[in-house]
């Protein structure tokens, strides 16, 4: 593939809910453009940008792809984004590299929360956005419903750019609002506008006119002496304005049937800013912060956006040069881990091709393959200059399961294998849980969980079980109890001898102590290890229902041992069982771990969740209201959290999110308690 300078490069991010028709858009671009012979379909597989097996499987985008549309010497790097929540993670990673998001509305669903996600992380990452009402040909297709739709649920200006010329079945075209003609089919010649649009079409104008004559003031002072700007002056302003306001110019297409694609790229052409004329990056250096502007005489700083392992062309790396210029066979140096990396081919991404090319220029997105350090986040520099550039920040994963794994081949590859789809997808975490012994792996929801799991087996030849995860309660003791306990084994030869007394009482402030209150050298010093040993290992599995043992104080009050039998297993057994039996004496209770959680939904959904919440033995702490949304802070038990993720979804249709943090671990009730230590007690005996 030729190379692109910094002013020829478009980088594009196409976002929407999902089913809005982003990967057929993206198809219909590559068939116009020449690029592909014939127009691929999503039921078939045959699309560029959906090329992994588990899109093919489910129908849906599930990773973004980098497709690249040649138009006028231009080129769309189109990223073409999963527009199912669960993989709002690809679209942040996405939206990072980008220099415009381009929004798709469905004529006939109008706004949608996955629409309002998009939306909600372009305004966070401050990128200009455009609209396409997209589907203009579906029956019940609106493109005025669909645009109020979508305006109730923004402060943007929606300003339209473009009319349909016609709508349904007899949706035939685009009614150009700049130029002033319309457009049949896929647009390439211009007819003049039909009379029963004329009207419609010259009241709209006058709107977007004044909306372009709001970018510059030169253009202002102009359109007030004047009453209109001519079609250059229209463009410049609204390029302008786009970048600078809250302006959102609208456009019309039928993308799947490759209706309105010319007008479309057109627009894209004279209004999409290039990387030149993106925000300046803040890098950080040893030296200070370093501003960068996207340039190919500055210092190298290439910021990793994706990285996916391949069993085929191994480790792919994708990412997108904010300045400077990326060469093949060079060597660069990986900031965030402080390491070398060796450049080998230099590629362009084209769906699941790479096109090989030598030079990356500023401003441009390409992947380079086998590198062996450099993970998602990463950032690509010199030596000498060090740049680390700022990552953005991702949603929390709060959905958890269990994984465990299928063989013993499996176990020897469980941790790396997570740790590798951890560092392809930062939605994706896991940790161990010492207190339940699981391996949780948490991620967006249901879906994002499966397609991890089944990534595992595909790409990693690892399979795993998923399993409930189990709640990390903890045992404590209410009041000061003693015990005592002899241990004594006689089996010819030398025997075990060892007695211990203990008492045992509650603490604050710290998990365990341990004392020797032996008075007269009842028991020598020697043995007070092996006894500690194993009240230790009685508080690590429990003593009632095999959970921790916390904020226990020990006292070690007396005990007997024998010239010749007594030795360090016999006091760690009898420290042990005596620990137990005092234990259970001191009215044991469970504890479990209380979240500080956050609910923001929308106003009318409220009542719905402060109900739930009340199922759900929260303690709601407070509640106000932010831009027509409903925030709920409340403390809840762990135990009632662990699906929230789906039941919200559910409630709100999507548009409620919270977020989850550890407060404290508080007295479980007493009739959860009982439930829950007789569950653990016929669990551990299944075990056995």
């Amino acid at each position: 593939m030729k190379e692109f300078s910094t002013a020829s490069v478009r980088n594009i991010v196409l976002a929407s809910h999902s089913n809005s028709g982003k990967t057929m858009l993206t198809e219909a671009f590559l068939h116009f453009t020449g690029a592909t012979t014939r127009l691929g379909r999503i039921e078939d597989g045959t699309t560029v940008s959906d090329f992994d097996d588990e899109e093919h499987r489910r129908g849906i985008s599930l990773f973004t792809s980098v497709i690249p549309v040649i138009y006028k010497d231009l080129k769309f790097n189109l990223l073409d984004t999963p527009g199912y929540s669960d993989f709002v993670g690809e679209v942040v990673s996405a939206m990072s590299v980008a220099d415009s998001v381009l929004i798709l509305v469905d004529s006939v669903g109008g706004v949608e929360v996955g629409t309002e996600t998009a939306m909600n992380y372009a305004a966070k990452l401050n990128l200009p956005m455009f609209m396409v009402i997209n589907k203009m040909d579906r029956e019940n297709a609106s493109f005025q419903k669909a645009l109020a739709s979508v305006q109730e649920q923004t402060d943007y200006r929606l300003i339209p750019m473009q009319l349909p010329w016609g709508e349904k079945a007899d949706f035939k075209g685009v009614i150009d609002l700049i130029s002033m003609k319309a457009y049949q089919g896929e647009g390439k010649t211009a007819v003049e506008i039909p009379a029963e649009f004329q009207a419609e079409a010259e009241e709209a104008r006058l709107k977007l006119i004044e909306v372009a004559a709001e970018g510059e003031d030169s253009l202002l002072e102009k359109y007030f002496e004047n009453g209109d700007l001519t079609t250059e002056e229209a463009l410049q302003g609204l390029h302008k304005a786009v970048q600078v306001s809250n302006v959102i110019p609208v456009m019309v297409a039928a993308g799947g049937h490759m209706i309105g694609l010319a007008p479309l790229l057109e627009a894209l052409s004279s209004l999409a800013p290039s990387p030149s004329e993106h925000a300046e990056v803040i890098a950080k250096s040893p030296k200070g912060d370093v501003k960068l502007t996207p340039s190919d005489s500055g210092p190298l700083a290439a910021y990793v956006w994706k990285t996916t392992a391949d069993p085929f062309v191994g480790k792919q790396t994708f990412f997108r040069v904010f300045s400077g210029v990326m060469s093949s066979d060079t060597r660069v140096w990986n900031a965030n881990k402080g390491e070398e990396e060796r450049l080998a081919g230099m590629q362009v991404p084209y769906g699941k091709e790479n096109l090989p090319v030598s030079v990356i220029h500023s401003g441009d997105i390409g992947t380079v393959a086998k590198l062996n350090l450099t993970t998602t986040g990463d950032t690509l520099t010199t030596k000498e200059q060090n740049l680390t550039l700022p990552m953005p920040e991702y949603p929390s994963p709060l959905y958890r399961v269990a994984v465990s794994p299928k063989t013993q081949s499996d176990a020897a590859k469980m941790s790396t294998t997570l740790a590798r789809l951890c560092e392809e997808d930062l939605t994706l975490t896991w940790r161990m849980e010492p207190a339940t012994r699981q391996t949780l792996l948490f991620g967006m929801g249901d879906q994002h969980i499966d397609v991890a799991v089944r990534r595992a087996e595909q790409k990693f030849q690892m399979s795993m079980n998923l399993l409930e995860p189990k709640v990390p309660y903890e045992e404590h003791i209410t009041k000061e109890a003693s015990a005592m306990y002899r241990h004594k084994k006689q089996t010819g030869g030398s025997g075990q001898f060892g007695e211990v007394h203990l008492k045992v009482f509650p603490i604050k402030d710290e998990d365990f102590s341990f004392s020797n209150d032996v008075f007269g050298g009842a028991i020598s010093s020697s043995y007070m290890g092996p006894i500690e040993k194993g009240i230790r290992s009685v508080m690590k599995d429990g003593a009632v229902a095999g959970y921790p043992v916390h904020n226990v104080g020990v006292s070690i009050t007396d005990g007997k041992e024998h010239p010749v039998d007594s030795k360090p297993i016999a006091f760690e057994i009898a420290g042990r069982e005596a620990f137990k039996l005092a234990f259970k004496d001191a009215n044991p209770v469970l504890y479990e771990p209380i979240m500080k959680v956050t609910v923001v939904v929308p106003e009318a959904n409220m009542g719905d969740v402060l109900g739930d919440m009340n199922t759900r033995r929260a303690r709601v702490q407070g509640m106000n209201t932010e831009k027509g949304r409903s925030v709920v802070t409340a403390t809840v038990p762990l135990a009632e959290m662990l699906r929230y993720t789906t039941t919200l979804r559910s409630m709100t249709g999507g548009r409620g999110h919270f977020s989850m943090e550890f407060d404290h671990y508080d007295l479980v009730p007493t009739h959860l308690a009982q439930e829950i230590i007789d569950a653990r007690q016929k669990e551990l005996k299944e075990e056995e």
